[in-house]
């Protein structure tokens, strides 16, 4: 990940450096330790790598992932809270959704992670809870107001690595 953020990071310098300033600094392994403990699961090594960069942005400036902010630990589990307490409440009952191949075909489960918000309620997401033919740590999208649960990406470093790719 360090490869992938010091491209990243002279591309913002050049183009975005109000972006760059707006990133957190590393996560602690403790605020780390925690959020895995909040969510009841382990985080895939690369993101955990990736907040052990930059931990979310502050959120004060653009966000780093074109329409998604980039969440830090406090806020991933802010967001996962949310979507658990409206699951939790009832409130996807019902609620029919349809997944890509290798993607629950559900509104929402446990163990989908948010880590990019586009601040409607929508959400990038480690899935950690793949259907058949689905990796553990896919990338997916999650809009609070559809019923397509699609695929991103096959891991977080495809996902990082491509869009850093795409700032180049």
């Amino acid at each position: 990940m360090d490869r992938y953020w010091c491209l990243l990071e002279a591309s913002l310098r050049r183009e975005r450096p109000d972006v760059l300033a707006d990133l957190n600094p590393a996560a602690t392994k403790a605020e780390l330790e925690r959020l895995q403990a909040r969510l009841g699961a382990a985080l895939p090594a690369d993101f955990i790598a990736c907040l052990g960069i930059h931990d979310g942005q502050k959120g004060e400036a653009g966000w780093l992932f074109e329409e998604w902010e980039f969440l830090s630990a406090r806020r991933i589990a802010e967001e996962w809270s949310i979507w658990r307490q409206l699951h939790d409440a009832g409130d996807f009952d019902g609620n029919r959704a349809e997944g890509d191949p290798g993607v629950k075909a559900l509104w929402w489960s446990r163990r989908w992670i948010p880590f990019a918000s586009n601040g409607f309620g929508d959400h990038l997401c480690l899935d950690l809870d793949p259907d058949q033919g689905g990796e553990a740590g896919q990338i997916i999208t999650v809009w609070h107001d559809s019923d397509r649960r699609e695929k991103a990406a096959e891991s977080f470093r495809e996902w990082f690595a491509a869009f850093v790719a795409s700032q180049g």
